[in-house]
């Protein structure tokens, strides 16, 4: 209860936040809905219907009305209903996140506790060096690079775009989005597998798998019945930012592949003015990230009984 009534809290202040610094941007929002020669009495019928000519605080009144009905507002360009339109471009930018998320997981997984137990071999260390570099390499340019190697030097994916069909046509929408799930795999999976490598680092030197080996248990069997667990507890606060992140991400990478995701429905509102449009992508977009940290926070208490404990002994 505690941890949703923090989630709310912080909904409460990114609404704050995003309706104050859009109306600090320079304009009326008005002057989407008039042509470059109105009249005042035109701007003013525009501005008497998008709500800026009242005070602000009547402004952010009503924009908060609007959220607690889940009513995200009519966008002033196509006059479409701004959560129908988040809703058809999240089909898109959530299967690209989740997926690049697993495959992430997949990559950084393995090699990570491999890079670890196995950290006097040689290979190790170029697991190590690897990820360092793909740390330091920014993720529009992975994508260029991929697109120049697979899908312009051997043809093998498509460079960009979406399927006119959508998810009626699954093999084309995953044949799709590969190259971008890679690239955003690729760039995460390298920042975590550093995070997966120091939390099993703490695991071979810990007390409890000392003592299990001391009591006739083998390395593989210890490690699985008490370090796995132990070790996932760090990892699990980290992929809550991994896949934050990795949300945050796709809607940059959409813009390199050319995806009608987010992004693209983002900087379109940017452009127009329109002000739904941009408040519904970002507000959307803060929602799901402040959820998947809310996940996070759930799963390390579920995981770890020490922290229901010490969170149930506070006053």
């Amino acid at each position: 209860m505690r941890r949703g009534l923090i989630l709310l809290l912080s909904l409460l202040v990114a609404a704050m936040v995003l309706f104050v610094l859009l109306r600090l941007l320079p304009g009326d929002p008005a002057n989407a809905l008039v042509s470059v020669g109105a009249d005042p009495a035109q701007i003013e019928a525009a501005r008497e219907q998008v709500g800026s000519n009242l005070p602000l605080w009547q402004q952010f009144l009503r924009f908060l009305g609007s959220l607690a009905r889940f009513d995200l507002g009519t966008s002033f360009v196509s006059n479409a209903p701004v959560a129908a339109e988040i809703a058809a471009r999240l089909s898109i930018t959530l299967p690209l996140t989740v997926l690049a998320f697993l495959l992430a997981i997949l990559i950084a997984v393995p090699l990570g506790v491999m890079s670890a137990v196995k950290s006097e071999r040689w290979y190790a260390g170029v697991i190590s060096a690897v990820s360092q570099l793909g740390i330091a390499v920014p993720a529009f340019w992975m994508g260029i690079l991929l697109v120049i190697v697979f899908a312009i030097q051997i043809r093998l994916f498509p460079s960009g775009g979406f399927p006119p069909k959508g998810w009626d046509a699954p093999l084309e929408a995953l044949h799709a989005l590969v190259l971008p799930v890679v690239t955003i795999a690729l760039v995460m999976s390298a920042s975590l597998l550093r995070y997966v490598r120091a939390a099993t680092f703490d695991v071979l030197g810990s007390d409890y798998l000392r003592t299990a080996r001391a009591l006739g248990a083998s390395f593989g069997t210890a490690f699985w019945r008490h370090g796995i667990r132990n070790g996932s507890i760090p990892v699990i606060s980290i992929l809550g930012i991994e896949l934050g992140t990795a949300f945050l991400g796709a809607v940059v990478i959409e813009q390199v592949f050319s995806l009608p995701g987010l992004g693209s429905m983002l900087l379109m509102g940017i452009e127009q003015r329109d002000y739904p449009n941009v408040q519904g992508v970002l507000f959307v977009s803060t929602l799901l990230v402040l959820l998947v940290g809310f996940l996070a926070d759930i799963s390390q208490r579920v995981i770890d009984p020490r922290l229901r404990q010490a969170s149930g002994a506070r006053p």
